[in-house]
């Protein structure tokens, strides 16, 4: 297992998305909201080094915010990356 604690892996959460010009996005001050193109209960993407690997839902434990993975999507085997033949 001492060969995985050098492995280092972005895990990013998309909430929503939004579209807006660049002019009205540097006007923007602190503590403002931008709304994103989704609903409360619409599922988010959970990418992995901005690889897309599971969908789940937002969850609340008082004031902690979450995400509960709901489904784990699986990556043909043409979409997976080429690794070279070597010793492991």
């Amino acid at each position: 297992m001492g060969i995985f604690d050098d492995i280092s892996i972005d895990i990013s959460v998309v909430l929503g998305t939004a579209e807006m010009p660049i002019h009205q996005l540097l006007r923007m001050g602190r503590g403002a909201v931008i709304e994103l193109m989704s609903r409360e209960e619409d599922d988010v993407k959970i990418l992995a080094n901005n690889i897309p690997i599971a969908k789940g839902q937002v969850v609340l434990q008082g004031e902690r915010v979450g995400v509960s993975v709901t489904e784990v999507l699986i990556r043909p085997p043409e979409a997976r990356p080429v690794r070279a033949a070597g010793p492991v």
